[in-house]
């Protein structure tokens, strides 16, 4: 199996993973997932497309992911692992696609606007 190259976004995390067969090992920016997503919350998060297609330890994955934080960043890792997994085996679309992991979760941070305390909130309002 060649090397498979794709993109995960979520919020402003981008991540980039090559997908190749292997025993299970993944890096994430040169270190090893356990490290850089130390709770286990994000570590099940990463694992999740594996579970559903029966591929745990089937597969090496080296992740480059930056932008935004660490639970964006898992998110958007889990992202690009589904769509490897889809270009693995078209077999593999319809369970995740079902789980929601091939949809682009497009909500982002809306912007701070003038005369606001933030985006929506105002400030406090004085009568005299």
């Amino acid at each position: 199996m060649q090397v498979i190259n794709t993109v995960g976004r979520r919020k402003t995390a981008v991540a980039r993973i090559y997908l190749s067969s292997g025993k299970g090992d993944m890096t994430v920016n040169g270190r090893k997932a356990s490290d850089y997503f130390p709770t286990e919350v994000l570590q099940i998060i990463l694992n999740q497309p594996f579970g559903l297609v029966n591929g745990e330890g089937k597969f090496d994955v080296k992740v480059n992911v930056r932008g935004g934080g660490i639970a964006g960043q898992a998110e958007a890792v889990r992202m690009a692992i589904s769509r490897a997994l889809c270009e693995v085996d078209t077999e593999n679309r319809p369970p995740l696609k079902k789980e929601g992991f091939l949809t682009r979760d497009s909500r982002m941070v809306e912007r701070k606007k003038y005369g606001r305390a933030k985006a929506r909130k105002r400030f406090q309002f004085s009568k005299r």
